[in-house]
């Protein structure tokens, strides 16, 4: 256990970004019965999203502070939404806004789990609902915002994550 204090910044950012990823497929095992296909993470250079509909949490604790996206087109949100609640959504309304937080709120209270198991507590925001095409993603910490897009069927999403 003394070894947890003494992890660098770099093994953190790998822990958390391996936690987030595991919540997120257990998810999609889980709930949905569909596995999204991951592509190539990359650095993010703007806040615009790559998305329609976007859950975003802060996820803070003593040796790391941080945000969480996840930001859906509206055919990976429907999808979604047919998957696990049988639902046929049509567009970005309070649905698609509802599962969004759902989502948001299952993703990081898995991940903090995960990393809980491990030895590390890590505090939650409510998460914050944003909709609209090209709305902002503001990461309220100074750290390299990383994309992993994934493809569900051919539907896009998006998990952002930005730690300092």
């Amino acid at each position: 256990m003394a070894d947890l204090l003494h992890i660098g910044k770099e093994n953190m950012d790998i822990l958390i970004i391996n936690a987030l990823l595991d919540s997120l497929m257990k998810i999609f095992n889980t709930m949905i019965g569909v596995m999204p296909e991951p592509g190539i993470p990359t650095p993010k250079s703007d806040d615009i999203s790559l998305g329609e509909v976007t859950g975003m949490m802060l996820m803070e604790a003593e040796m790391a502070k941080g945000s969480m996206a996840i930001s859906f087109s509206q055919g990976a949100i429907a999808k979604v939404a047919n998957k696990m609640l049988g639902d046929k959504l049509k567009k970005i309304d309070d649905a698609a806004k509802d599962l969004t937080g759902e989502m948001t709120n299952m993703l990081v209270g898995g991940a903090k789990s995960i990393l809980a198991e491990r030895g590390y507590d890590f505090d939650m925001s409510t998460p914050e609902i944003l909709s609209g095409k090209q709305h902002k993603i503001e990461h309220k910490y100074d750290g390299q915002t990383v994309i992993l897009p994934f493809t569900l069927d051919k539907d896009k999403f998006y998990l952002e994550i930005n730690f300092q």
